[in-house]
């Protein structure tokens, strides 16, 4: 299995990328990244990429592969919704239309988020279930996979400051959140895990929540 990795350096790529390296039958991981994530396996391999609305200087790296894990995202927090509009949306859609034309058999599983509605009043919510549609529309074996709170392990860490903050303050709470609201709950390794079954087994449901990872 091939695997494209997009967002390897945040607290979800890291878990993806982790989980896809450790994989016996992944035989090839392809990070798409702004900055290098700092891990070196025989199965890595990394292409830089400065401008995610612009594919094509690496087009020639994408054709043939069997999955993409899109992970790249970003808070909602201090942005409009021109801004966040730009990472949610035109960066995941700008590489779903490239794969869909360069591995149009690739599973595409796009990272949302719980709560995600394309008719919501909430702009976050809106913007990526917009994207969510358009991927499905774009892969037959395309998913949403909408997380609620995720505990970073294995030295998973958020490229945002404060974030890393509330997990360390919430950490002795986990035990507590996942026997009250195990599906609500899940981890970066098990999100990894469960990207890697899309592929291998698929899902009975495209949009793929918390308690589907278990």
């Amino acid at each position: 299995m091939r695997v494209i990795v997009f967002g390897a350096t945040g607290m979800v790529g890291q878990g993806v990328l982790r989980e896809s390296l450790l994989a016996p039958d992944v035989t090839e991981v392809l990070a798409v990244t702004r900055t290098p994530t700092g891990v070196n396996h025989p199965k890595l391999r990394e292409v830089p990429l400065p401008d995610f609305t612009d594919l094509s200087p690496i087009e020639g790296d994408l054709a043939g592969y069997d999955a993409c894990f899109y992970c790249l995202g970003v808070s909602s927090v201090g942005l409009d919704e021109p801004a966040y509009t730009r990472i949610s949306y035109d960066f995941p859609i700008a590489a779903a239309h490239t794969l869909a034309r360069l591995s149009p058999d690739c599973t595409f599983i796009y990272v949302s988020g719980a709560g995600t509605d394309p008719n919501s009043r909430i702009m976050w919510s809106r913007v990526k279930g917009r994207t969510e549609n358009e991927v499905l529309e774009l892969f037959p074996n395309g998913y949403a996979f909408r997380p609620g709170f995720i505990q970073p392990t294995h030295g998973a860490r958020s490229k945002t400051g404060w974030y890393n903050t509330a997990y360390a303050l919430t950490a002795p709470l986990v035990p507590f959140f996942r026997r009250v609201a195990p599906n609500y709950v899940t981890t970066t390794d098990a999100l990894g895990r469960a990207m890697l079954r899309a592929v291998r087994t698929g899902f009975p449901r495209r949009v793929v929540t918390s308690a589907d990872m278990r």
